[in-house]
């Protein structure tokens, strides 16, 4: 069950109550305009988890003597402050019953009724529309109206229903005389800076409550109105409605007379009530300014606050204040003050490398997200989360950050946030060696989670480096074969290897053996003594080897056969490992010198012509001609041409001619397409030309094979 507590200022210093009732007894009005809308929610005065009766004394439910009970035993913080003793206890021996955050402080005035001047504002930028860096204060400054001073605040807060609840009360040392009141809620950290007098640390943050009153009449009559800081408020409109910005950075939330908690009848989201009569029994030492140990009328004051009906559930008040005022006005002076802690908001870190493993060479990051409670929507966590690592370490399971290495540093202002997780990554870190590491992340926390450093090197932040395995591809002579008395010689390309730790390129060496010959080719054994063994090459990380500085690795075989090379790397511990070429992936084979026979062809095409005609004309006769082209439209000068082939004699209807290899022309090509044009010249006036224009093709194709040589 989270606690919170408030404590202001160092030794000799008042301890302030979280919050003030001078102001009190106007929530009787009501802290917003109630409606029927309302009866959706808990009605806050039958709530049934807190008793807001008009006083302090424990009867059926929770009340403020189990609150006080629960502080001075010790279960919900350190006990009273001076001057109480350990035994002036409270009424009730019991504690509360699932409150979520209580508070109870004395504001330090001693039984006697002296010293109840303390800490006031001071300055005219002490006012709310005012940033709490304009705020200022002195102590013990004396001249404190008795109507303004308070004497001790309480407050709960509690989860009923699924709706966020909060309670909140105080008691004055004098009744006489109206008085105004502020009640502030903040949900960032805000503390006192100084020790007499000073300045206020902390800001506002949008969605602040401010609660306004102003009571008259013991308590009968009154005022209320309640605000949100919204920076988007530059100025007010007159006379402002709900909803309206009431003045910079105020918007007006609800106001309203008629909200008390002895109203039996409607269903309120708030609600205050004062003590009815005098005589109402104090649960804790009190004394008012008359001497009474009881409460006189309006000097007891206590109101609720249906968080989640007015749009604040879930909201984690780190700090609280009530304030006492020269008017109901937002731009009133302040007057008399008490600032301390109400929830705790908790935050834990939890940090997520992006790999578990990786090879060396490789990158990876550190995930570290604060998560933070307290309610539904507690302060963003802000500062710088630091990154380390350690390592590299054989088996390491967790780290320190004081025994890391710091590698990066994060502000919270720019981390992802998903609901109440807020996330920042380091930079990418690239480990130097292989091994096992560790990451950490540390954050100190800040002003509203005030439990850091805040530290996760647990194992789950751990992750292996693992060595590069590099790889050797291989070039040898011979593989296709070379003639008995040839030297043959292998080299190797290493490629993939990883910088020493130092950043210096891969070291090692690496050795060619050579194993043969082979008495099966076909299953080579790389084992035994090898024929050749070479020098160890020094390595500098990737590259050819050997170099063009290093002797080759040479080898004059004397007998035929196939021979196998092996190349070995020695790797380059931590970062670096070991490899070799396989066993039959690099023959050089050796045979007897063979001679060889070549074989080529080659053709005389060869053409010839018939040529008919009918009977009647005369004597078929002319000149006949040959002619070949190495183009299909025979033109341009022809590879062939027999001439003209005197036919002048011929007799009848019927002529023949043709080509002999004589007149020919040879074709030794591999492929050869002829396209012949043969051409008939009448000289018969009774017969005419005819052609063949290109139409006649020869392809020779010639394959001499291979050079022959078996024996």
């Amino acid at each position: 069950m989270l606690r919170g507590y408030l404590t202001t200022g160092g030794a000799g210093r008042r301890r302030r109550p979280l919050i003030a009732a001078a102001g009190a007894a106007a929530l009787v009005g009501g802290l917003f305009a109630a409606s029927a809308a309302s009866a959706a929610y808990v009605s806050i005065q039958n709530n049934g988890v807190f008793e807001l009766d008009g006083n302090a004394v424990h009867n059926s439910i929770d009340d403020w003597s189990n609150v006080c009970h629960e502080v001075r035993s010790g279960t919900g913080g350190g006990g009273f402050p001076s001057p109480f003793t350990n035994s002036m206890e409270c009424v009730t021996a019991s504690n509360t019953s699932g409150a979520t955050a209580v508070a109870w402080e004395s504001d330090g005035a001693a039984l006697d009724g002296s010293n109840y001047n303390a800490s006031i504002f001071t300055g005219g930028g002490s006012k709310d529309p005012q940033d709490i860096s304009s705020w200022a204060w002195k102590d013990d400054a004396g001249g404190l109206p008795d109507k303004d001073n308070l004497l001790h605040s309480f407050a709960a807060r509690y989860l009923s229903d699924n709706k966020d609840l909060l309670f909140f009360g105080s008691d004055r040392y004098d009744n006489s005389g109206d008085a105004v009141q502020g009640y502030w809620f903040f949900q960032n950290q805000i503390a006192q800076v100084g020790t007499s007098s000073g300045t206020f640390s902390g800001l506002h943050k949008n969605g602040d409550l401010l609660v306004l009153s102003d009571f008259s009449n013991g308590g009968t009559t009154s005022t209320i109105s309640v605000f949100a800081w919204d920076s988007s408020c530059t100025k007010g409109v007159t006379k402002p409605k709900v909803g309206d910005c009431s003045d910079a950075n105020l918007r007006l939330k609800g106001t309203s007379t008629s909200a008390n908690c002895s109203n039996t009848t409607d269903v309120l989201n708030f609600c205050g009530i004062v003590n009815a009569s005098n005589g109402t029994t104090a649960p804790w030492p009190y004394k008012d300014k008359s001497g009474n140990t009881t409460y006189l009328n309006g000097e007891f004051f206590e109101g609720g606050i249906n968080l989640t009906a007015l749009g604040f559930g879930g909201t984690c008040f780190a700090s609280a204040a009530s304030e006492t005022r020269s008017s109901t006005s937002t731009t009133a002076v302040l007057k008399d003050f008490v600032l301390g802690k109400f929830a705790v908001c908790g935050a834990d870190l939890k940090t997520t490398p992006s790999k578990t493993t990786l090879e060396i060479g490789g990158s990876l990051t550190d995930t570290a997200t604060v998560t933070v409670t307290g309610s539904s929507s507690p302060p963003a966590p802000t500062g710088d989360v630091k990154f380390y690592v350690c390592g590299p370490s054989a088996g390491i399971s967790n780290c320190d950050p004081a025994d890391g290495t710091l590698i990066d540093t994060k502000n919270l202002s720019g981390a992802t946030q998903s609901g109440n997780a807020y996330s920042v990554t380091s930079a990418a870190y690239t480990p130097l060696s292989a091994g096992d590491y560790c990451f950490a992340a540390s954050w100190p926390g800040d002003t509203n989670y005030t439990g850091g450093p805040y530290v996760d090197g647990s194992s789950t932040e751990c992750f292996t480096v693992t060595p590069k395995q590099p790889a050797i591809t291989t070039s040898q002579t011979g593989a296709d074969g070379l003639p008995l008395g040839s030297a043959i010689s292998d080299t190797a390309t290493l490629s993939g290897t990883a910088n020493q730790p130092d950043g210096d390129p891969a070291g090692g060496t690496i050795t060619f053996t050579l194993y043969g010959p082979q008495a099966d080719p076909s299953n080579p054994v790389c084992t035994g003594t090898p024929v050749y063994t070479s020098t160890a090459y020094a390595v500098s990380g990737d590259g050819t080897y050997p170099t063009a500085q290093q002797a080759e690795a040479t080898f004059t075989p004397t007998t035929v056969g196939t021979y196998e090379w092996i190349a070995t790397y020695s790797g380059d511990s931590p970062n670096t490992l070991g490899v070799a070429s396989k066993c039959g992936d690099e023959p050089s084979v050796l045979f007897a010198l063979q001679p060889t026979m070549d074989t080529a062809q080659y053709y005389y095409p060869q053409d010839s012509l018939t040529v008919n005609v009918a009977s009647g004309a005369g004597d078929l006769k002319g000149n006949v001609q040959f002619q070949a082209f190495t183009n299909n439209t025979c033109t341009g000068t022809p590879a062939y041409d027999s001439g003209l082939i005197d036919k002048t004699a011929n007799t009848g209807t019927t002529l023949t001619a043709d080509t002999n290899k004589q007149t020919s022309f040879k074709v030794d090509a591999a492929t050869t397409t002829i396209w012949w044009k043969v051409s008939f010249t009448s000289t018969n006036t009774g017969i005419k030309n005819v052609t063949s224009n290109c139409t006649e093709t020869s392809t020779v194709t010639i394959d001499n094979g291979t050079t022959a040589n078996t024996p």
